[in-house]
């Protein structure tokens, strides 16, 4: 999440249909790309598909926007200070959501992060609750569809970070029986058995409790997920695990350099496992410039923090320097240059979409909230590609990757115990 936690330029789509259902990405000039315009078709293709985003953090701010109450902020109705309600879910036609269970890395030095992401569990599971004519809880691929099928939005959860089970399967497992399925194995901070994106790294990747903890998931059927960690800690999660791995809400590195992002060698392997990145919306991680500003940021931040002892000072200095470089927004478009390289390197059936909304406070233009998904399909149909594999995009794949983690699951439930390894 970028609230927990470029000169300006874009690419014009030269609309060259090829066999294989993509533009060229080498006859796109640079220059200001004009809004994506809905058409019909691209109508059509949106709603006859299964959306499904790989990563909401609406529940965090219920938390602190809502006193983690639904009667103080109702999502039946259009919210004026969140990126997701119901009506607006239902514009953007998504299918399925995975919402985050996000809690700050920082509750990892007091010990308060397990019981923390419980509360967080219990806001999800009230947001189900009281709105069973929209929601449902999906706890398979068959649930999803199954849902979908109802006419209600499926909902699933993701653990946004690994510091949550606090060095314990035990937590891990009751997490998973609450219904968890994927965990991020960092947020922003490293922790005791794996390396996070943003922070320094202590153990080149995964430690062996980190590789345990990757095991047990694969056992549980929880995906393995990518986002926020170092690349050594994708390739050493790619190299464990024996099912899909995802990165929830990640893009890639070669189009936009942030370490957040997935670079080409770690694609490649995705491809291998046959695995989905989930392509982020947040402008910072989508916008080469915008990469290179936040990546900057990064680095400023822990030096700002030992300059200025003094929490006030640090923060009035680091939003100083952010309003000195502003990060620009960037088009939809950005986002297809990120799925095209994806599909280039990886190929189309390892993308997906995961938009982070409510975790982000700037997107590309017509990418806002969780309504204006349909002018991504429309994106990607101006880009050439075929319905069929603008499917895939949108949850196919993710279906895919889903149904795989629980066939390795109940292979591995019948051949092997329970991991008790201790950190």
């Amino acid at each position: 999440m970028i609230l927990k936690k470029v000169h300006f330029w874009c690419v014009v789509t030269l609309i060259c249909f090829l066999a294989d259902t993509r533009v060229c990405a080498d006859d796109k000039p640079s220059g200001p790309h004009p809004p994506a315009v809905m058409t019909e078709e691209g109508l059509r293709v949106h709603r006859t598909g299964l959306l499904i985003d790989g990563h909401n953090d609406l529940p965090w701010q219920v938390r602190q926007k809502g006193d983690s109450s639904f009667d103080k902020l109702d999502i039946s109705h259009i919210q004026s200070d969140t990126q997701t309600d119901i009506p607006r879910l239902k514009r953007g036609g998504v299918g399925a959501q995975f919402w985050a269970v996000y809690v700050p890395a920082e509750t990892a030095h007091d010990g308060t992060a397990a019981a923390m992401a419980r509360e967080q569990f219990a806001i999800i599971e009230a947001m189900v609750q009281r709105y069973p004519h929209d929601f449902a809880f999906a706890r398979t691929a068959d649930d999803i569809e199954r849902i979908h099928a109802d006419g209600k939005i499926a909902c699933l959860i993701g653990v946004e970070g690994g510091h949550m089970i606090e060095n314990s399967l035990v937590i891990l497992r009751e997490f998973y029986d609450r219904g968890a399925r994927y965990m991020t194995l960092t947020h922003s901070e490293t922790i005791d058995w794996a390396d996070s994106a943003t922070d320094e790294a202590r153990h080149d990747g995964l430690t062996p409790f980190g590789e345990s903890v990757v095991r047990e998931m694969n056992r549980l059927g929880m995906l393995v997920d990518i986002a926020h960690v170092s690349h050594d800690t994708m390739r050493d999660a790619l190299r464990v695990s024996r099912a899909p791995v995802i990165a929830s809400h990640s893009s890639a590195y070669a189009i936009a350099p942030h370490n957040r992002n997935v670079p080409d060698d770690v694609l490649r392997m995705i491809k291998d496992n046959r695995g989905v990145v989930m392509v982020n919306f947040y402008s910072g991680y989508v916008v080469p410039e915008a990469a290179r500003i936040m990546a900057k940021s990064f680095e400023l931040e822990r030096e700002l923090k030992q300059r200025y002892p003094d929490e006030a000072q640090y923060k009035a200095a680091m939003q100083q320097w952010l309003d000195e470089h502003p990060i620009p927004r960037g088009t939809v478009y950005d986002v297809v240059d990120h799925i095209d390289h994806i599909v280039e390197v990886a190929g189309i059936d390892c993308v997906g979409i995961g938009g982070d909304f409510d975790g982000i406070d700037k997107t590309p233009e017509q990418l806002d909230d969780v309504s204006g998904y349909p002018y991504l399909t429309q994106a990607l149909l101006d880009r050439g590609y075929a319905p069929d594999d603008i499917h895939k995009i949108m949850g196919g794949n993710l279906l895919r990757a889903l149904r795989g983690a629980e066939h390795v699951a109940r292979e591995l439930q019948q051949s092997e115990p329970r991991t008790t390894t201790p950190p």
